[in-house]
């Protein structure tokens, strides 16, 4: 059984150290930082087979963060999960720094693949996934793509090549928070129905509450207990979840906080007035 209360800690924990690293970097991606925490706590709390203090394991789960302007997200997660000392999240964006705006698998421990050009993040996981099967390895690949990510066509390629090669070790997030950096995908390019889109091209298809601990590792032993296809995860999240101000505003896609927002954002996050 879920212990939520563990998990809602480590969740707001992660959204204040994205808050702060941002507003200290003055610059980054807080809406869709934000709205990916809860998936990211429970697989790296609750799912992925890891080793923090081995994180080049040979036989860990993996996880591509395809939509890697989220980098912040990623970043506290692995900090919280004990892969580097908190005390390097201010260092984000920084020249030197290991954590820059985008993940580097050469200087990050922890993260699995440099990402950042969108839609490429499926492919890798694609190989990963199929490297495994082809070795008998029995980890598994998570994946996180943003919903207006799936404007990219290399998304859908991608996408029939795991249904074909029945890569049923990987599972693939697709962050439905409704919005991108110029406004709601429906006025940009609209990527709906995204659940018929998956089911289209050969995939096992669940839509959940993205932001409903339970929901979250529900649908992740579902997915286990299918056999001869991919699964997607449709999480409906809200972009800038945790911060009022942020939430449902395409504005906040790639604007970090000043100050006087950084205290505003904090006491929402900690339930102060």
């Amino acid at each position: 059984m879920l212990n939520i209360e563990k998990l809602e800690n480590i969740a707001q924990s992660i959204r204040i150290d994205i808050v702060e690293m941002l507003a200290e970097a003055k610059s980054g991606h807080p809406g869709g930082s934000l709205s990916i925490v809860d998936i990211l706590t429970v697989l790296y709390f609750e799912e992925m087979n890891i080793k923090s203090d081995e994180p080049k394991w040979e036989d860990r789960d993996r996880l591509i963060l395809s939509k890697g302007h989220a980098a912040p997200a990623l970043y506290s997660t692995l900090a919280e999960r004990g892969y580097f000392l908190k005390e390097e999240l201010k260092s984000l964006r920084k020249f030197g720094s290991k954590l820059q705006g985008h993940p580097d698998m050469k200087k990050t421990l922890g993260v699995d693949m440099s990402t950042g050009s969108l839609g490429q993040g499926l492919s890798v996981a694609n190989g990963i996934a199929l490297s495994g099967k082809l070795d008998k390895k029995n980890y598994r690949v998570y994946t996180i793509i943003g919903d207006g990510e799936l404007q990219e066509g290399q998304i859908w390629e991608a996408a029939m090549s795991t249904s074909h090669y029945k890569l049923d070790n990987l599972v693939a997030f697709v962050d439905l928070n409704g919005l991108q950096i110029d406004g709601s995908n429906e006025e940009v390019m609209n990527v709906n129905p995204v659940d018929k889109k998956f089911e289209a091209f050969g995939w096992n298809v669940l839509v959940i509450d993205g932001h409903n601990l339970e929901e979250i590792k529900d649908a992740l032993d579902k997915a286990k207990d299918v056999k001869g296809k991919p699964t997607a995860i449709i999480a409906k999240t809200t972009k800038g979840k945790g911060v009022s101000f942020m939430e449902n505003q395409a504005a906040w896609h790639g604007t970090a906080p000043n100050e006087e927002q950084k205290i505003r954002a904090l006491n929402d996050l900690k339930g102060e007035k």
